[in-house]
């Protein structure tokens, strides 16, 4: 049975997964006739006292956060005047707090806008002035550097989570704001399922990070679109996931402002009852230990994660895994032999990945069990509420097995980039989005990721801007030109290499440190290559980018093509 054929069946009138056609801002698109209408009506349709959120030796229930997150939604309105569309800020590390707001800014109509954890006071300073939140909730860490950017003022609500007061930033605890309205109702809203629910930002190319807009029904139709996925396997006999005899759950061990992690880790837990047990940051020895301890079924990451944790189950053999049935996650190729090792984990486990973006909600196309295993390239076939084009340099739609820019379109993507209508117009050919990514797909559908057109390293999940890493370098007083490039990685699948011209000697660690203030840790470039003459330059005057790279790569890491 095809693909095409289970979704007819699967997905028929009367079906829980039943498809009808619609229009959503003129646009044609499939909607899911069961979805939730909202972000509230997940939660608050999902409500039990099974375990939901789990940190350290925290467990909150799915009911117990519905009521702290109306506890919250409360405050926002009554005590810090909150309304629709207003945007509120959430900027820490995986606590269950994250959550409880998230739940709570989306369930009033209010945007929800996670910020990168590791951003530095520059880009934290952007963003505020890029989004102008009416409220920040910040952990200890993002509160320190907030409290040195220019745009917080004294006027600048922030709720305070697990911190100390900070004496250059008025706030209140998070404590203080939940008990003030416990056992409060959720407030009553009038939130429509192509209202904006969240703004997550996404870095470029070039330039500052835009901040992608999605609605409620673009976050949900993504969460359904997993369910249905795994629906279709069993319906064609790919693969059935077995049915654990105790409750579920989903190691998150990637940070939840990426959209993978709160989307297609946390939030696609919440209809089918699973727990989530929260991770501050990634130990794979840690992360063996909860396995066990909790009898997770599934841990969706990126491949240096999914890695590691083979490689750590193969040294230390005496934690027992066996509850594992799904092993894997995108953000960048998995190696082929990681495949087969997750594979062969446990009796049950099966591997998977997909390929998907901030702009589509993390979905796009998926793949696991026996066809993961026969194409470990492969991104997999496209969501049934998605559309897949490969598109030549003319504009013209290819077929089969030829090599273009992938484009999509559908009801998971986003609304738009927030202040950015000129991001937009460059973004979408008609309604379909330009990813920027190289691609074929094969006659069955299965995608093909093969190059990058746009200009990026994607560095364990991370995506950065090759641009706005040269623009920073290029600051430095003895650097004249930069030429930023991915370098293989095996863990992380790409770091980030430089060429830098200098016009006299310059030290890595002296470079790093005057980098430190102008860009996030992980796109601080960990190879540096100096030369004190130009940069090789291509007949239109561009910089030889690809002849750098590949001899940066063959000095670096041998014949590396």
């Amino acid at each position: 049975m095809s693909r095409r054929q289970a979704i007819k069946q699967v997905c028929a009138p009367g079906q829980p997964f039943e498809l009808e056609s619609t229009h959503i801002r003129g646009k044609p698109c499939r909607v899911f006739v069961n979805a939730p209408l909202t972000m509230h009506d997940l939660i608050f349709e999902n409500q039990s006292d099974l375990d939901f959120l789990i940190y350290k030796e925290e467990r909150l229930s799915y009911e117990t956060v519905y009521q702290h997150a109306s506890a919250l939604a409360a405050a926002l309105i009554l005590d810090y005047g909150v309304g629709k569309g207003d945007r509120v800020f959430i900027a820490m590390r995986n606590y269950p707090e994250w959550v409880i707001s998230l739940f709570a800014i989306t369930s009033i109509g209010a945007i929800a806008v996670p910020v990168n954890a590791w951003w530095n006071r520059n880009e934290l300073d952007f963003s505020l002035s890029d989004c102008e939140p009416r409220v920040v909730i910040a952990d200890e860490d993002r509160v320190a550097r907030l409290a040195e950017c220019d745009r917080i003022t004294s006027e600048t609500k922030v709720i305070r989570v697990r911190a100390p007061k900070h004496p250059k930033l008025s706030s209140t605890t998070w404590e203080a704001t939940i008990a003030a309205h416990a056992g409060s109702a959720m407030p009553e809203a009038s939130v429509e399922p192509d209202d904006d629910a969240i703004i997550l930002y996404t870095s470029g190319s070039t330039g500052h990070p835009k901040g992608v807009v999605s609605s409620h029904r673009s976050i949900l139709h993504a969460l359904l679109s997993w369910e249905l996925d795994w629906e279709l396997r069993s319906h064609m006999g790919i693969h059935e996931l077995p049915e654990p005899l105790h409750q579920g759950g989903m190691l998150l061990a990637t940070p939840l402002f990426h959209v993978a992690a709160c989307h297609a880790a946390m939030l696609s837990c919440v209809r089918v009852q699973r727990k989530v047990v929260c991770m501050y940051k990634w130990d794979a020895e840690l992360a063996m230990q909860l396995i066990e301890r909790e009898r997770l079924t599934s841990l969706l990451a990126t491949p240096a994660i999914s890695g590691d944790l083979v490689r750590a189950a193969k040294k230390h053999t005496d934690h027992n895994l066996s509850s594992l049935l799904v092993l894997g996650g995108g953000g960048a190729p998995r190696p082929p032999e990681q495949v087969r090792e997750i594979n062969q984990l446990t009796d049950d486990v099966v591997p998977s990945t997909g390929w998907g973006m901030t702009e589509t909600n993390a979905i796009g196309a998926g793949i696991a069990a026996s066809d993961y295993l026969e194409r470990p390239a492969s991104s997999g076939q496209c969501s049934a509420v998605l559309d897949f084009r490969i598109v030549g340099e003319a504009g013209q739609e290819l077929a089969a097995g030829e090599r273009g820019e992938l484009q999509v379109r559908g009801t998971s993507m986003f609304r738009g980039y927030w202040n950015r209508p000129d991001a937009d117009i460059e973004a979408f050919d008609g309604d379909w989005f330009r990813t920027g990514d190289a691609a074929h797909l094969d006659e069955d559908g299965f995608l093909f990721i093969v190059d990058r057109i746009k200009d990026m390293v994607i560095r364990g999940g991370e995506n950065i801007g090759c641009g706005r890493v040269e623009a920073a370098l290029v600051e430095h007083p003895i650097v004249v030109e930069a030429c930023v490039y991915s370098v293989p990685d095996e863990r992380l699948g790409e770091e980030v290499g430089a060429t830098v011209y200098v016009s006299d000697e310059l030290k890595d660690s002296d470079l790093r440190e005057f980098l430190e203030d102008r860009l996030a840790h992980f796109e601080v470039p960990r190879y540096f290559e100096f030369q004190q003459a130009p940069l090789p330059r291509i007949a239109s005057g561009k910089v030889a980018k690809r002849a750098i790279q590949a001899a940066a790569r063959q000095k670096l890491l041998g014949n590396v093509a």
